[in-house]
């Protein structure tokens, strides 16, 4: 760790071939070992023969696990599902979010690998963090706090709410540094002006869990805060990706393997594309393996400006899981997928839901691939997928390329609710 490079270590700037054979040469290790030591991996895995997953397409033919799938799996083997590589008492700390969905720590030292993001925004040894994310049963605040005990930082764990405490902390413990989310900073600093607080120490802050439009990070700057970054995980994973000083998309943290698919699917989309986050994470007390996190972002070209030579993505886009309920059906994703797939001329689909509640209608706007003719015929034969998968009738509509934006939308629910 040396404090006078912008970098957390070599790693960061590796050559990008070099990075993706290390991570594919340790996949295959890590498959063998969620499969012989967790008995929810174990049964998940049973058919696949992990020497052989050690390619990206390889990956691929594993099934997504999704987010959403956590709740049955843990209910079936509590507490974490059989997802695990060693009893709970073996842990570090155990973790209820909103669900529930019980979230397991490791024992290692910063067991959710936040450390990168907090060096990218200028966090040193000997620098003061005020942390003003939850401690409450959640582990957005335990990621910060071991990563920064890790770097060599002090951790003032101040928690959310009481503002008028919070700046008292700031007046008596001066923090180098603030952790939590954007609109909170904005009202300690709004309430340090109100009352004439000396806050001029607190000139770094990295922030999550809410949006941080250009405008809002102007203002920081305005008030003395310099440099203001965001970092984007999930209570299962830790760190994903973080931003560096470049501020062009977010880097992906270097024990992850990324692939973004089609929503609804376990498919990877070209890069660039729009779709669901799907991470395989070298976490060894709980391996997680083609995650599905039910975000949506896509895949930046090229590589940051600031020399971090791993895979960039835009950020937080929404999320993938799209249901939408027309006339008493669920609609989901995933059989807006299949139809797309029975029909290979097919480029790119939308279903949009329009209408007055109790009255909608369905419409499949398609893209059609060079060379494809929208054809009477092919409308009628997509229009008979969409009522054998969903159950509903939908009409067919065709556009023009690139007429349907790249936004990660696969049903668009166009309805007026007043």
């Amino acid at each position: 760790m040396n404090t006078t490079s912008p970098y957390y270590d070599d790693l960061e700037t590796r050559e990008p071939e070099a990075r993706e054979g290390a991570l594919m040469a340790r996949l295959p290790g890590l498959v063998a070992h969620a499969r012989d030591r967790a008995p929810g991996w174990a049964e998940r895995l049973q058919a696949v023969d992990p020497a052989a997953i050690s390619s990206r397409k390889a990956l691929a033919s594993i099934p997504v696990l999704r987010k959403s799938d956590l709740k049955d799996l843990q209910t079936r083997r509590p507490p974490f599902g059989g997802l695990t590589t060693c009893e709970p008492g073996q842990l570090g700390r155990l973790f209820m979010s909103p669900g529930p969905i019980f979230d397991a720590e490791g024992a290692r030292p910063d067991p959710w690998r936040a450390a990168r993001a907090l060096w990218a925004a200028g966090m040193r040894p000997g620098h003061v963090i005020q942390n003003c994310f939850g401690y409450h049963l959640t582990p957005g605040a335990w990621m910060v706090d071991s990563a920064a005990r890790h770097i060599g930082c002090a951790v003032i764990p101040a928690g959310t709410g009481q503002t008028e405490q919070q700046l008292d902390i700031v007046r008596a413990l001066a923090p180098d540094a603030y952790v939590g989310t954007p609109s909170f900073l904005r009202i300690i600093i709004e309430k340090a002006r109100e009352t004439g607080a000396d806050i001029s120490r607190l000139r770094r802050a990295l922030v999550a869990a809410e949006a941080l439009p250009p405008s809002l990070r102007a203002w920081f700057i305005e008030q003395g805060v310099h440099t203001v970054l965001q970092w984007y995980g999930t209570a299962d994973l830790g760190l994903i990706a973080y931003e560096s000083e470049a501020l062009e998309g977010m880097i992906l943290e270097e024990d992850l393997i990324l692939e973004v698919v089609r929503p609804g699917t376990d498919e990877p989309v070209a890069d660039g594309e729009v779709g669901e986050v799907v991470v395989t994470s070298f976490n060894p007390d709980y391996p997680l393996i083609r995650f599905g996190t039910g975000d949506l972002s896509a895949v930046l070209p090229g590589i940051s400006p600031c020399g971090r030579t791993n895979v960039r993505i835009r950020g937080w886009l929404g999320r993938a899981d799209q249901t939408t309920k027309v006339r008493g059906m669920f609609v989901h994703p995933g059989q807006v997928a299949e139809i797309a797939r029975r029909h290979p001329e097919l480029a790119r689909v939308r279903l949009v839901v329009e209408g007055a509640m109790a009255n909608d209608s369905m419409t499949l706007r398609c893209e059609l691939k060079p060379g494809a003719s929208g054809s009477a015929s092919l409308a009628e034969a997509i229009a008979g997928s969409i009522r054998d998968l969903t159950k509903l009738r939908g009409e067919v509509s065709f556009v023009a390329a690139g007429a349907i934006p790249n936004d990660g939308k696969v049903i668009e629910d166009a309805r007026k609710y007043d």
